[in-house]
């Protein structure tokens, strides 16, 4: 990833990954056209894929992650709890890491069997 970085950025901290045609930003009205999305996604075997899906998905494993609530506003540049708590599904997965670290607790607090003597 660094070399490509490294090969088709700037070197400054601000520059831009992705342009437009010109070097410009990238605006959402001309994304699709510029990134050839409908034919990247064809080619890929993923028609249907909309860009807003990446974005949905990257912020479901942030949340998946243990990504609080505030730190998924500040990845989406949003300033609603609402908005993030899309990305807070409850799953089997989050549901056992749950109870793993409630038993860890109650078991750091509960005397052993041989104190208990």
């Amino acid at each position: 990833m660094r070399r490509r970085l490294d090969q088709f950025t700037e070197s400054e901290p601000t520059a831009l990954v992705f342009t437009g045609a010109n070097g410009g930003i990238l605006r959402r009205s001309n994304f699709r056209r510029a990134a050839k999305w409908s034919e990247t996604t064809r080619k890929l075997g993923v028609t249907g894929l909309h860009f807003h899906d990446l974005r949905h998905t990257g912020n479901t494993i942030a949340a998946s992650a243990g990504a609080s609530l505030r730190d998924l506003m500040a990845r989406m540049g949003h300033d609603s709890v609402r908005a993030a708590m899309i990305y807070q599904h409850r799953t089997a997965e989050t549901d056992h890491k749950i109870a793993d670290v409630m038993n860890g607790k109650i078991t750091q607090v509960l005397p052993t069997k041989a104190s208990a003597h």
